[in-house]
């Protein structure tokens, strides 16, 4: 297990803009509305030969009404009991506030080691204010300005020293990335929690409760990845709160970095045009796609004939890209959730599979032959060979022919789904090159 570190402290003190600066990062959304962050964020830090995992949290508030702020303060204890430095953030400029003082009493409490971080001291002169932290008996203050960087080198130093030495030369191996992606209120963020079993983002019936895109390990059955719970991507004009703005970017940036995307559609609902706007941004990015139908147990007409229906819609609505698998689940009661995971390894190992050219060749020169292009103007193709790219991202096949600029992209079509019929490749895309002999 590696070294953690939580930053934590009541709301607007510049938590977020620490992470980012510390994990050189834009991670973690930073804005001048408090409360702006509500998941628990993860980052890598490496200082000086040092490792370690830093978790921004939202800030700590007492006795609200917001549904949110009861859930963030749950999302600080868990992250206070997972770490093993915690890096208490205030603002030099406010001075101690009564929120200030309730939550370094949770942490003289907690017996964790504790860095003082006064922040926002952006100039010189304002170093002097951070005396008054002496007060919260934890110790000496460290002032930095997390907007700028200054003094950040001595706060990590610092963190370096109170961590705990553990022997661990494993390094972060290069797993596989699952976006779960989708639109609000689709379920992403409770099927996370049921992969994990644990109740690690936060759930709520807002739709646009995500804000972040948050990486999970998940090493269970023996599989291993990297599951990205992501913002809920709803239409532009629908996009009020900069905020959210920032979590639809941070979502597509997402679906850039995987390697499969868990498209999550709200079966009582259907397709939207919201969910081919997602699914084009998939298409783009030649992803691999596993399609989730999540709320399944709120459909009243389970008959074999509605479930027909609605995958054709699907596939329809989807179409020309129709190769990919359709699961009905619900996260809430954890039916066939482990298909999913199932389907998404079947997926990436679609994605990387290699086909033999003697095989290749053996199987697509016939059916070329039998339906050669058509002919344009009198001059006919003849399409000789056929091999697979090999250290692409997605499967790549190249035909080589006489005249590869009268093929034309029905007929590609035409090579990619005799390609499918024949081989498994199953939600991944498939680039087909047409290139002169």
């Amino acid at each position: 297990m590696g070294k953690v570190v939580a930053i934590v402290g009541r709301p607007n003190v510049g938590k977020s803009t620490l992470f980012n600066r510390l994990t050189q990062s834009r991670e973690a959304i930073v804005n001048e509305e408090a409360g702006t962050t509500r998941d628990r964020q993860y980052g890598k830090v490496d200082w000086g030969g040092s490792e370690f995992s830093l978790i921004d949290t939202g800030g700590w508030v007492l006795n609200s009404e917001d549904v949110f702020e009861s859930e963030i303060n749950k999302q600080v204890q868990v992250a206070l009991e997972e770490s093993d430095v915690v890096l208490f953030t205030l603002d030099v400029l406010t001075g101690i506030t009564d929120l200030d003082a309730d939550v370094a009493k949770m942490l003289r409490r907690s017996g964790k080691p504790v860095v003082l971080v006064a922040n926002k001291a952006d100039n010189y002169e304002t170093h002097a204010f951070a005396a008054e932290f002496y007060s919260l008996g934890l110790g000496d203050p460290i002032s930095v300005s997390a907007i700028n960087g200054s003094y950040t080198g001595d706060l990590l130093d610092r963190i370096v020293e109170l961590l705990p030495t553990i022997d661990d030369d494993t390094t972060e191996e290069e797993l596989p990335r699952i976006a779960i992606v989708g639109r609000p209120n689709a379920g992403k963020s409770s099927l996370i929690n049921a992969f994990i079993g644990e109740e690690r983002h936060i759930v709520t019936d807002i739709a646009g409760t995500t804000r972040d895109s948050i990486y999970t390990r998940y090493n269970k059955f023996g599989l291993n990845f990297y599951l990205v719970d992501t913002a809920g991507i709803r239409k532009k004009g629908k996009v009020s709160e900069d905020l959210e703005y920032y979590s639809v970017i941070r979502s597509i940036r997402a679906i850039e970095n995987s390697d499969v995307c868990v498209l999550m559609l709200d079966a009582t609902r259907g397709v939207e045009s919201q969910d081919l706007n997602i699914f084009s941004i998939i298409q783009k990015n030649h992803k691999g796609l596993i399609v989730c139908i999540n709320k399944w147990d709120l459909v009243e007409d389970k008959s074999p004939v509605s479930i027909k229906t609605y995958m054709n819609a699907i596939r329809e609505r989807f179409a020309p890209f129709i190769d990919f698998p359709v699961l009905m689940i619900s996260a809430t009661t954890k039916q066939r959730i482990f298909k999913v995971l199932e389907g998404v390894k079947a997926v990436y190992d679609n994605r990387h599979s290699r086909v033999p050219t003697a095989k290749l060749n053996e199987v697509m020169l016939p059916i070329i032959e039998k339906t050669p292009p058509p002919s344009w103007k009198g001059k006919y193709v003849k399409i000789k060979y056929i091999t697979q790219l090999p250290g692409c991202a997605v499967p790549t096949f190249v035909f080589f022919c006489n005249l590869p600029q009268w093929v034309k992209e029905p007929y590609r079509r035409f090579l990619e789904n005799k390609l499918r019929e024949h081989w498994d490749f199953s939600g991944t895309p498939i680039q087909v090159f047409i290139r002169e002999k």
